[in-house]
């Protein structure tokens, strides 16, 4: 009897020790998110919205890679020496024909076997530094001002690009691909014999430079 008893007395108390052992198996995975795991959960939230809508007719035509090496100095200091960083530069500039500018007017037929159009003056469209072919060779006495210098040095490469592509004749050459891209496509679409011509430039008014 005392045993029966006993057993009476402990059969609640092993069930809510049991019921107790089942629902924190249920939860823990909930509460520690599997803690062997040391990959933190990332939670990204974002709202993009369309600004602007943009027509493009421009026609690529040739594309220079240029490599260099950039030394940029700065004094800052009168008693101290310049700062200086050494960068080695990738860039890239981009030659086209803006195609929004060939109006009507610009494009005469002759006959039933010519077409003559006067395309727009060739264009720079981009000009860019690669960074990912881009480095820093060097900084030195940047006086905790290293990144500062190192962003003046990339902008000063990124104009430099657009000149050395100028002098380089990237309009030039941009007209030539025209004529060799261009005119035996639009050949081909039109069924006619195409010449290429130059717009004219639009005159100035008396007293305007």
């Amino acid at each position: 009897m005392p045993l029966a008893r006993l057993l009476r007395r402990l059969l609640p108390l092993l069930f809510l020790v049991g019921l107790g052992w089942f629902l924190w198996q249920k939860v823990q995975p909930a509460l520690f998110d599997n803690p062997l795991n040391p990959e933190p959960r990332i939670t990204v939230t974002h709202n993009t919205v369309l600004q602007k809508v943009e027509a493009l007719g421009r026609l690529e035509l040739v594309r220079y890679h240029f490599k260099d090496v950039v030394e940029y100095k700065k004094s800052t200091y009168r008693f101290l020496p310049d700062a200086k960083v050494a960068l080695i530069v990738a860039g890239d500039a981009v030659g086209c024909l803006d195609l929004r500018k060939v109006k009507a007017q610009d494009v005469v037929f002759e006959g039933d076997s010519v077409v003559r159009i006067a395309l727009p003056p060739a264009e720079l469209c981009t000009w860019q530094v690669d960074h990912s072919q881009s480095r820093v060779y060097s900084v030195e006495n940047g006086f905790f001002q290293d990144a500062e210098l190192v962003d003046a040095g990339y902008k000063y490469a990124e104009r430099n690009v657009r000149t050395a592509a100028l002098q380089s004749g990237i309009l030039a050459q941009t007209e030539q691909n025209a004529e060799k891209i261009l005119r035996p496509m639009l050949e081909t679409m039109t069924g006619r014999r195409v010449v290429l011509t130059q717009q004219m430039a639009p005159p100035q008014l008396p007293g305007r430079r």
